[in-house]
């Protein structure tokens, strides 16, 4: 259970609206002076004992309550306090519990209900004991109300092996920033990310109006974009002998293993009726793959057997205000591999496989990930050769996190992350271990006549494809002359000619390239020829070639290379078709291709935005 402590001159609320989860209540409307408010999130490990963690929680409140000398006691369910919630029947009973208990012991107990969308106003007081946060898990005796905390220890390992205090790490560099957010540093920056108006003035995306808040659409640059990432991601799985599949988007919660799975997290999710059956939006591929998985015949001859999906969609019911851009979302594409481990060597193995396919894809993005490694503290004193083995291999220092207990499914987990514009991190790549879910589906294979249920490595090799994009156009703040990677560029090479005569020449080109299966558009459009180069750098056109007499009579190109100019000298180079066409070829080599999806001529584009 997570707690915050709020010593409040008052508190108000009011129950608008309902969830699929709700509670029936006759109050929806209160308020209270002179109060301890509790914000409460109760978790799934609390499950295990409902009773115990309720105890230890009332003995915590109390403490407080006695030491700020105060009767009025508000308890008031908050679900963002934790990613990994209890089912609602057990939160409403421990809500329930702790009311009762703290009116026996003789306070004035006020209790919000649960499951509704309220509204609240709140005054705090504003000293030293005004805000207090407490973690509660369950005790190994079970209904023993011993208070038991689960502490976050930090350190950062250098490739060396050597082992340094956080505080040498906490600059502005981009692991600093990482390091600075995880120690609950605020960022340097504020306000909308440069992403934003970066994804709709290059026509890439844009807001839905007409949907649910965090649902985009797509413009035919930004579909080209996605669609090659995509690609990347599957010729990368497919290498690795991962096998594709495809599950639905939504799914039974009267299946106890699909119910279980999906109440780590609460609220943040699409839950529906269709006709009397209780249904979800998926919020990853886990539910169809273990799904798979558990009606399968599993020989340890076939392990490890990685199963990947593209989730088009994933859907998580963000809070409105935290939606913004191509950050977070609502509705969401994951690359989401799963791989069935014989054993924990093998999922340690796979592990440094997958952690070494995850910043290989920060270098082919040009996105300078960071990472943070998190475990449990028995999985740190068991491994720690091979924690140090494996930011060894990664050549630069890792953020370390341990955890004194397990409170998820994992026991280990590497995050890796860009940094945006503002120094703040978006999570990308990411591979765990999980040990709670092949038991929970009942996944195993028979080993000397008995069953074993195999640990999980749940792997996205890139992060979601949203986030990606998020991270290069962010990642270009950085950049001298703003521009994308070739391969992913919608246009990579546009002919400009410089006047009509110039016309079937440069038609010529454009064909040549497109043959070569190099994206190339032609400007035929009756502009100036400075306005023509200005809006190929607008559209960050990696190739402009310019056409007039020179080129048409000594059958060269005149190129100007944007990754190698600078923001008052384009860079240019001479270059006969072919030859350009073997430095493009070179550059992307081993990359994803498709041809145009816009008209080749930019007279025939329509304009999106």
């Amino acid at each position: 259970m997570r707690l915050l402590l709020i010593h409040s001159d008052f508190i108000e609320y009011e129950a608008k609206k309902k969830t699929g989860m709700a509670e029936e209540t006759s109050i929806l409307k209160d308020s209270a002076e002179e109060a301890l408010t509790v914000f409460c999130a109760v978790e799934a490990v609390d499950e295990d004992d409902i009773s115990g963690v309720v105890g230890q929680a009332v003995t915590e409140v109390k403490k407080t309550a006695d030491q700020l000398s105060i009767q009025n006691i508000v308890v008031y369910p908050y679900a963002h306090l934790s990613s990994d919630l209890s089912g609602p029947d057990a939160a409403i009973r421990a809500l329930k519990e702790m009311e009762s208990s703290l009116a026996g012991e003789g306070y004035a107990v006020k209790r919000a209900p649960f499951g509704w969308y309220k509204a609240f106003r709140l005054s705090c007081k504003g000293h030293p004991l005004s805000e207090l946060s407490k973690t509660i898990v369950p005790s190994e005796e079970g209904a023993k109300p011993e208070k038991k905390v689960v502490e976050h220890t930090f350190f950062v390992l250098a490739p060396d092996g050597s082992r340094h205090d956080v505080s040498e790490y906490m600059d502005d560099s981009p692991f600093g920033c990482l390091v600075r957010k995880e120690m609950g540093e605020a960022g340097s920056g504020g306000g909308e990310p440069i992403h934003v108006d970066l994804m709709r003035s290059k026509e890439l995306v844009d807001y839905e109006p007409v949907s649910d808040v965090g649902h985009l659409r797509w413009m035919p640059r930004g579909k080209l974009v996605r669609d090659l990432l995509a690609d990347y991601v599957l010729a990368k799985v497919l290498a690795y002998g991962g096998t594709p599949v495809e599950t639905p988007v939504m799914y039974d919660l009267g299946d106890r293993a699909i119910f279980e799975h999906a109440d780590k997290f609460g609220e943040r999710q699409y839950r529906f009726k269709s006709g009397n059956r209780n249904m979800m939006l998926r919020f990853a591929a886990c539910f169809g793959m273990f799904s798979i998985m558990r009606d399968m015949h599993i020989s340890p001859n076939t392990l490890p057997m990685k199963m990947y999906e593209l989730s088009t969609y994933s859907f998580r019911h963000e809070q409105k205000g935290e939606v913004i851009g191509l950050k977070r979302l609502r509705a969401f594409t994951m690359p989401d591999m799963h791989t069935l481990c014989t054993d924990m060597d093998e999922a340690l193995k796979s592990f440094e496989e997958q952690l070494a396919m995850g910043w290989e894809t920060g270098e082919d993005f040009g996105t300078h990930l960071v990472g943070v490694f998190r475990c449990t503290r028995e999985f740190y004193d068991q491994y720690e050769r091979w924690v140090k083995k494996i930011v060894a291999d990664s050549g630069v220092p890792m953020l370390i996190e341990v955890l004194s207990d397990r409170v998820h499914y994992w026991i280990a987990k590497v995050d890796l992350a860009a940094i945006d514009g503002q120094g703040r991190p978006i999570e990308n790549p990411t591979v765990q271990i999980d040990v709670e879910s092949s038991t929970r589906f009942d996944i195993k294979y028979h080993k000397d006549g008995r069953e074993v249920h195999p640990p999980i490595l749940h792997c996205s090799p890139t992060g979601s494809i949203e986030r990606v994009i998020c991270a290069i156009l962010e990642n270009t703040a950085n950049q001298e002359v703003a521009h994308f990677p070739t391969w992913l560029s919608p246009t990579q090479v546009r002919v400009i000619p410089v006047a009509e005569r110039h016309l079937d020449f440069a038609a010529k080109m454009s064909g040549i390239f497109n043959a070569a299966q190099i994206r190339c558009d032609l400007d035929d459009r009756d502009e100036s020829v400075g306005k023509k180069v200005r809006e190929a750098g607008m559209d960050w056109v990696p190739y402009v070639v310019v056409v007039g007499d020179e080129e048409l009579e000594a059958g060269t190109l005149t190129v100007t290379i944007r990754s190698k100019s600078t923001p008052k000298k384009p860079y240019k180079e001479k270059f006969t078709p072919n030859d350009l066409i073997s430095v493009i070829k070179e550059e992307t080599k081993g990359l994803p291709k498709k041809p145009l999806y816009t008209p080749e001529k930019l007279s025939r584009k329509a304009r999106y935005i």
